[in-house]
């Protein structure tokens, strides 16, 4: 027969059981989450020289114009890129 101890100690251990099964999903999700963040980064950049190209004068242009600035960048939260 368990005593009070003995029911507190094993409720303390199936808690300590659920946490640290709750860190580990917590942990790969991070993991992903800052994959995609990289991922996005680099294909931002990708683009951004893909259209700094495309947004370069031409050989015919007047040197004296200025180039066009590039317009504000929109944000795009990581919580509408679900899979």
């Amino acid at each position: 027969m368990l005593t009070v101890e003995g029911w507190l100690a094993a409720a303390a251990c199936a808690l300590a059981v659920g946490a640290l099964v709750r860190a580990r999903r917590a942990s790969r999700r991070l993991d992903r989450l800052t994959e995609s963040y990289w991922e996005l980064r680099y294909e931002y950049g990708e683009l951004r020289t893909r259209v700094d190209r495309l947004e370069a004068p031409q050989g015919g242009a007047d040197p004296q114009e200025p180039s066009p600035q590039p317009g504000p960048t929109n944000f795009v939260p990581l919580s509408s890129l679900k899979r």
